[in-house]
């Protein structure tokens, strides 16, 4: 597991995972930071063998056309874009030849319907499912490239209403964790045929 700051949310899900009977090592890296990036793969296979990778680290911010600083907007597709990249590169370079990997990149359903609001995110995310498209074709036949695009998975944690994001949600209502653990198990475990594909878990948010 990787983490940039949240070190004690970090070693309290190591201890709940391995309180459960299996084991878990904690990595901190700064994914704005391309040098700590290169390096995570490796210092995570000194653990333990990898067969999957999951990039789901993000910068989340509201910010529009004219409040974005080149050096937000550089953060964001330094965090939210490239860091995948250098991950799955890393990741794909480090299997033996004929070893089967997958790689699962969680990005947010406005990806595939961009919006003005929180600019460089939404921008980023769509880039980032552009890439799960490339990277699925170019790591084939030996690694799987998915995606899950989410939707309201959690409320705003700054207590903000509620009411009407739930009416724009065709399940009017918010996702149960689990929901989202058998999404990306499916992904983890299921059929090998499966690349290239984003799954919405959203609700069907993405078709209002």
């Amino acid at each position: 597991m990787h983490y940039g700051k949240s070190r004690k949310q970090a070693e309290s899900l190591q201890a709940e995972i391995e309180a459960a009977g299996r084991k878990a090592f904690i990595l901190q890296a700064d994914l704005a930071d391309p040098a700590q990036v290169a390096g995570l793969i490796s210092r995570a296979r000194e653990h333990a063998p990898l067969f999957a990778l999951v990039n789901n680290a993000s910068v989340f911010k509201p910010l529009g056309w004219d409040d974005t600083s080149l050096e937000q907007w550089n953060l964001t597709m330094m965090v939210n874009l490239t860091a995948p990249f250098l991950l799955s590169q890393a990741f794909a370079c480090s299997l033996i030849p004929g070893d089967q990997g997958r790689i699962i990149n969680l990005i947010n359903w406005r990806a595939l319907r961009p919006g003005s609001d929180h600019l460089p995110y939404t921008i980023s995310n769509s880039a980032l499912a552009a890439l799960t498209h490339s990277l699925a074709i170019a790591l084939a036949p030996d690694i799987t490239v998915n995606a899950l695009a989410l939707g309201a998975i959690l409320p705003p944690g700054n207590g903000a209403p509620t009411k009407v994001m739930l009416e724009q949600i065709p399940a009017r209502r918010w996702a149960n964790l689990e929901e989202l653990g058998q999404a990306l198990i499916f992904l983890l475990e299921g059929p090998a045929y499966i690349t290239g594909e984003i799954i919405h878990v959203d609700g069907g948010r993405h078709l209002v």
